[in-house]
């Protein structure tokens, strides 16, 4: 294989990028009970980094921003993969 057609290849590979804000540890019987207005307390405070995942594998951290009426992410720091599973 040829190295333009690799570098194609893995060019059209999709990664499903997800944001963790924060965690929270519930008993099961609480979950059941929740329904819609329920609130979930999380462990982050207000100015805490989050988590930018690919494919569920931590790659950076980051911070909510605001761009008109859409909530952004701004990379603040590549993720340290032992601080991630620490955390939970």
């Amino acid at each position: 294989m040829e190295k333009a057609e690799t570098k194609t290849q893995v060019h059209s590979v999709k990664v499903e990028l997800s944001v963790v804000l924060g965690r929270s540890m519930l008993p099961m019987h609480q979950l059941l009970r929740m329904g819609r207005g329920a609130v979930i307390p999380l462990d982050a405070g207000e100015n805490d980094e989050l988590w930018i995942l690919a494919n569920n594998h931590p790659i950076a951290r980051g911070e909510i921003t605001i761009d008109g009426d859409r909530l952004c992410v701004t990379i603040t720091a590549p993720a340290d993969v032992h601080d991630f599973y620490a955390v939970g």
